[in-house]
């Protein structure tokens, strides 16, 4: 049987390895961010996209992620993505990075 707080000590530890790619390389650490992000939804229920005609808890949570998760692609299509809409996706990577974590640690 697997440890409550291992899930959490995995995301605390690659978020912190992360941190200084953010500041060196933002575009880079996106992709990262977009996975560790991506996993930390699964765990808490989370579906990876808006399911039409279907009652979400909270879709403002998908529609954040989703939209971060844009501006990664855009960049791994090798397309011009503006320097503010990469701050904005590591914004929204860090908020629900953080709301995650603290649905497991509050």
């Amino acid at each position: 049987m697997e440890e409550p707080g291992l899930d959490i000590h995995e995301w605390e530890t690659e978020y912190a390895d992360l941190e200084e790619r953010m500041r060196d390389d933002p575009a880079d650490a996106l992709f990262e961010l977009d996975e560790l992000v991506a996993r930390m939804l699964v765990a808490h229920g989370f579906p990876l996209r808006e399911q039409e005609g279907e009652t979400e808890i909270e879709p403002e949570t998908i529609r954040e992620f989703l939209e971060a998760r844009r501006i990664t692609q855009l960049i791994g299509d090798a397309e011009d993505v503006d320097p503010g809409d990469i701050a904005s996706a590591i914004d929204a990577y860090r908020e629900l990075y953080e709301m995650l974590l603290n649905r497991d640690t509050g």
